[in-house]
């Protein structure tokens, strides 16, 4: 017996020892293909030289110092590097340890913001239906997947939640793509309005949304419309970025495939690599501004933000992305994945859709393709298929409730950005070996 509180009270886990590369291995010397990088976290995957030397580095000269106190030049450094390359006009980044702390922080900046500038009675938050923000109480309630916020809802905040813009599920027949994305990034004007226009403070989404949906991109010109919305009435624009971004869809930045840059933008997951806990929120300079003028102080905080390891850890991950270009080769390889994962399962009677950007891929389990009707929940085919796969020595992230939280299965990939060509065969070989397995007997 262990003491360990694990996510699965009956699960039965095999202990990790070491990291190779994209594998992982158990105790037992089983290998396992990291199809996911965890969960679209391992970008360098998990024996990075030079990541793993800055850690040492720094730890035996600084391990730790209060924010409240001192500042680090790892933190500092890392800063600089992230607004050198960042989109738009954000100036300045605040260090937290993870994702969920990331959108915590941008909500809280958010409020505190239009309070700053005299505008207290905005308050109201807006985001989408099948979206993730994290795991705390206030990201739990941005984010819109009804299976996770079910059992807390009596302790969340009202947030409204518009459409998600996902065309494969839920556009109209003859409808374009175009017409899609306006028509659904309009319901956002429409909720505005219906709060009131100057009772609203900021408007939060992943521009490729991840966990929830299995990598679901943005139609052309949607997030040009938000944008615009968003201007029009003062709204803060916060593009969730801590699955999506950090290279993962191909761009550094994963909204500037959508030509649109946020007033707040949340990091965290390819940050670190996993090397190190950390996640980061980066506000444009007339935010930060308007906190300096006005109180000077923004009432918020942990105890491990900017911390010495973690950003250090941070920077030599980012200039791993920046030197070796592995943003691109993320983006290429991710098109030969796409056509990997097309020529195998592109005419299977069970799947539906196979989409993504860059090392971010999904593919959408049907149970008949011409309807997209999805399979009974009850079934547990996510669960069974990520067994299936594990014991096939691959991991992935297959999740149920694709549609609505409830409805609809898909299998997320998010392998590391060092992965060969060769690797890409193992993705598909072993994933092909699992879902005949479950499949066939369903």
């Amino acid at each position: 017996m262990n003491h360990v509180f694990p996510r699965h009270t009956k699960s039965d886990l095999p202990t990790a020892v070491a990291g190779e590369g994209c594998y992982l291995i158990d105790a037992k010397g089983k290998r396992y293909f990291d199809g996911s990088g965890g969960a679209a976290v391992s970008c360098l995957g998990h024996s990075d030289a030079a990541v793993i030397r800055a850690v040492q580095e720094q730890v035996g000269k600084l391990a730790f110092a209060h924010t409240g106190f001192m500042t680090s030049d790892p933190a500092e450094e890392l800063a600089d590097l992230l607004i050198e390359h960042a989109p738009g006009d954000l100036d300045r980044v605040y260090f937290v340890s993870g994702g969920s702390e990331a959108t915590e922080a941008a909500i809280k900046l958010a409020r505190q913001y239009h309070l700053e500038r005299g505008e207290p009675a905005r308050r109201h938050l807006i985001a989408r239906r099948q979206s993730y923000h994290g795991n705390t109480l206030g990201a739990l309630a941005a984010g819109g997947n009804a299976w996770r916020r079910q059992q807390f809802d009596p302790l969340l905040i009202g947030v409204s939640h518009i459409a998600p813009c996902f065309e494969y599920a839920e556009s109209k027949e003859g409808e374009s793509s175009f017409d899609y994305g306006q028509r659904v990034a309009n319901e956002l004007e429409e909720e505005i309005l219906r709060l009131g226009s100057e009772t609203v403070m900021a408007f939060i989404a992943e521009p490729v949304v991840g966990a929830t949906s299995g990598a679901v991109p943005a139609v052309e010109g949607y997030f040009r419309r938000i944008r615009e919305i968003c201007d029009q009435y003062g709204v803060l624009l916060i593009l969730d970025e801590v699955m999506c971004g950090m290279g993962r869809t191909g761009h550094l930045f994963a909204c500037e495939a959508d030509g649109v840059a946020p007033d707040i933008l949340c990091i965290a997951k390819g940050l670190g690599a996993g090397y190190q806990p950390i996640g980061a929120m980066l506000c444009s300079k007339q935010i930060y501004q308007a906190v300096a003028d006005g109180s000077g102080f923004f009432q918020h905080g942990h105890t491990y933000i900017g911390h010495p390891v973690a950003t250090a850890a941070g920077l030599a991950v980012v200039k791993q992305l920046l030197e070796r270009d592995l943003v691109s080769r993320a983006r290429q390889m991710g098109e030969k994945l796409q056509a990997a994962l097309e020529a195998r399962f592109g005419q299977h009677a069970h799947v539906g859709d196979i989409r993504g950007r860059g090392l971010f891929r999904g593919i959408e389990l049907v149970e008949n393709r011409e309807t997209k009707a999805p399979f009974d929940p009850a079934l547990g085919l996510a669960g069974k298929i990520k067994k299936a796969a594990f014991e096939a020595g691959l991991i992935c992230y297959p999740m149920s409730g694709t549609r609505d939280g409830r409805l609809g299965d898909h299998i997320l990939l998010a392998p590391p950005f060092i992965l060969s060509e060769e690797q890409i065969g193992e993705i598909v070989e072993k994933l092909d070996r699992a879902l005949s397995n479950v499949l066939n007997e369903t």
